[in-house]
């Protein structure tokens, strides 16, 4: 690759954006778990060495000086700015460093934001990052090639080691940067001479020496210091939640809620003849630790293994984490995404009204059952490519029952096996044999692309990611998907029929949307169906349908206080933040304006239907898109009330959150005729 003669600079990045950049592992999309001390040196140090180059401070051997309190116009670099100002004694540049490092968060976060900006980071769903190809002006660089931010920054970093390169003062600090955080050995192939070279380099920086000494002398305190400081994780009684209300009505997120108010962010159970305590997490605290660091210290390995035997697998996506969870996710992702949905956008409506052609005036339908058919009818075509509606009700019931034995652990495991069940399981071969008879060459000849076609791409491509023995799994995990979507639609349409005013305006969206016949993809505009999306997001707040995740973890941390011994099981109560006042005040309150511009409650990770982190649902955006379009169909074409029996929703707790069966509700007016 070509290099300028001239001395390599940047005036576009920053030495702490430089310093994430190199953190970043563009196999994985994590950045490098640094031990947390070490980061936050490095990220001060990089913040006081930029003011340095900008001549706002210098440092000699024993103290940091102000020379210029004028603002240089970077927030991050102006509020550390601000700090040293208003300090009446002149400290050393490592006081400052140990000072000052614990804003080093959100330091990373103003940073991360800025790369993104800034066109050379794009953030995915889960927290995952990955670089964009960006073409770099030669004017700014002295650089010609094209590449990325990370290759730009490796270059001048192997120039200054390897080729013996005079460093300039910010090459000079990347560098010990980059040493603190112990990230050149994965970059680089070290030799002695590159190593010591590296350590000459080093001593060439104030900033970089006080960097060193602040990890070094500070190595093991806070480590052997935080667990003394720790507080006993509370127990709750018992009875406090066996009597609870919300265990009666089976609002488990509202349960959790109420008992974090009591007890705290972490507090435990104790089973009978149960050997461990049960941990939950629960709170928007919680929920950003887990969003945030949950991949280096909890797995979801441990509770989804039995169901990985179940159906003959291994290193299936929940079950996976780190570098092979985000590969297998990142490949899966356009199945699972909203863009092929709103390119069959007729289709979808013509496979609803056919199912909904049956439904006439006075039926009464049983919600749960009828919701979750309804939903297959639709994503079983679109993303198998093939009709399911004899099997499914087969494969939900098997799919139930291993997770109410395997993962809620509420039922004993021989009733897994019983002959009724083992019925059940052959419908897992049925779909199988569909799946393979459509998708020869010569039948998706033409046909759009789907869900199955990406997997076979992958099994291909890459058969241990992808090996045969999880085929049976993942093709058909998306038709068990429609009872989490059928479920969510059923808590929908009961929260429209059961609010008449907010009924009345989904009505008017959904008539104005089939005016002119049916929508296209670019009918379904925010303006378009905004009542419909702030009350679908309301009814993911009130009515989650998994309000908790079930997790082992796998290093011991300390989270607000309380430690988490490695191996021990925790339940992360992710939607117990939506009954928080603190979150969403007056949260009984079923209130759509929640979600707009001047509120936007929603915009934290308080806000977490589709759960946190790396395991974020992967179809989200899909739920979301299926639920409005679905909601927007049902109350053009019908009139709906609930019998007096339904009026008073109550909620089935495991192994996800949904209406009792018994819910209802009865065709009143049939608004426009059903074409099918």
């Amino acid at each position: 690759m070509a290099q300028s003669t001239q001395p390599v600079t940047t005036r576009l990045l920053s030495l702490p954006e430089e310093l994430i950049l190199m953190l970043l592992n563009e196999e994985t999309g994590y950045f490098r778990p640094i031990p947390g001390w070490n980061l936050n040196c490095a990220v001060f140090g990089a913040v006081l060495a930029e003011l340095s180059l900008v001549a706002r401070i210098d440092t000699d051997m024993t103290s940091l000086i102000l020379l210029d309190e004028t603002e240089t116009g970077d927030p991050i670099l102006d509020s550390v700015l601000n700090k040293i100002a208003r300090e009446p004694e002149q400290r050393s540049a490592q006081y400052w460093i140990e000072r000052l490092s614990p804003l080093a968060e959100s330091i990373i976060d103003s940073t991360l934001e800025r790369l993104v900006d800034l066109d050379i980071l794009e953030h995915h769903s889960g927290d995952f990052w990955s670089l964009s190809r960006t073409a770099w002006r030669p004017e700014l660089y002295g650089y010609t090639q094209e590449g990325t931010a990370v290759e730009f920054v490796k270059i001048r970093i192997g120039r200054m080691i390897f080729d013996n390169v005079i460093p300039n003062p910010r090459d000079i600090i990347i560098i010990c940067l980059a040493n603190a955080c112990d990230v050149l050995r994965h970059t680089f192939e070290l030799d002695n001479d590159a190593e010591k070279r590296i350590g000459l380099i080093c001593q060439l920086e104030l900033i970089g020496r006080a960097i060193a000494n602040a990890i070094e002398e500070n190595l093991a305190g806070p480590a052997l210091r935080r667990p003394t400081l720790s507080k006993p994780i509370p127990r709750v009684p018992l009875r406090k939640l066996l009597f609870h209300r919300h265990r009666k009505d089976g609002n488990l997120s509202a349960l959790l809620a109420d008992l974090a108010a009591k007890y705290g962010p972490i507090f435990q159970f104790k089973i009978p003849f149960s050997k461990n305590p049960k941990v939950f997490m629960a709170g928007p605290d919680t929920n950003r630790w887990t969003h945030r660091y949950g991949r280096l210290y909890i797995t979801s390995r441990s509770y989804f293994a039995d169901i990985e035997k179940t159906y003959g697998a291994h290193g299936l996506l929940p079950a996976l984490d780190g570098p092979d969870h985000f590969r297998l996710r990142k490949a899966l992702r356009p199945g699972y995404g909203r863009a092929r949905a709103e390119e069959q956008i007729s289709d979808i409506i013509h496979h609803a009204r056919t199912y909904i052609s049956e439904w006439n005036v006075g039926d009464a339908i049983p919600v749960v059952e009828n919701t979750r058919r309804y939903v297959n009818s639709q994503f079983s075509p679109l993303l198998l490519s093939i009709d399911s509606q004899d099997v499914v009700d087969d494969m939900i019931a098997f799919k139930i029952r291993a997770l109410n034995t395997h993962v809620a652990k509420v039922l004993p495991k021989f009733l897994l096996h019983t002959p009724g069940m083992k019925r059940r399981a052959k419908a897992i071969d049925t779909v199988m044999d569909r799946v393979h008879v459509n998708h020869t060459p010569t039948q998706r000849s033409g046909c759009p692309r789907d869900h199955v076609d990406d997997v076979l791409d992958l099994h291909h491509s890459d058969p241990q990611l992808m090996p045969e023995t999880n085929l049976r799994f993942v093709f058909t995990a998306p038709l068990l998907a429609s009872m989490y979507l059928g479920d969510q639609l059923s808590f929908a349409i009961y929260a429209m029929i059961s609010r008449p005013e907010l009924y009345a305006k989904i009505r008017a969206e959904a008539d104005k949307l089939f005016a002119g016949g049916d929508p296209q993809q670019e009918d379904l505009t925010s303006d378009a169906i905004d009542v419909t999306q702030r009350f679908i997001m309301e009814c993911l707040r009130m009515y989650p349908i998994v309000g908790v995740s079930l997790r082992t973890v796998m290093n011991t941390c300390v989270v607000k206080d309380y430690i988490l011994q490695a191996g021990s099981q925790v339940y992360i109560a992710q939607t117990a933040s939506h009954y928080m006042s603190e979150v969403f005040p007056d949260p009984f309150t079923f209130d759509i304006d929640r979600y707009l511009p001047s509120r936007k409650e929603h915009l934290t990770t308080g806000y977490a239907p589709f759960g946190l982190g790396t395991h974020r649902c992967l179809g989200f955006q899909l739920v979301e898109w299926g639920m409005a379009i679905n909601l927007l169909l049902l109350a053009h074409h019908f009139t709906f009330e609930l019998p007096p029996a339904s009026q008073h929703l109550k909620i089935s707790m495991v192994p996800s959150m949904s209406p009792k069966k018994n819910l209802k509700f009865v065709i009143t007016e049939q608004r426009h005729e059903l074409h099918v």
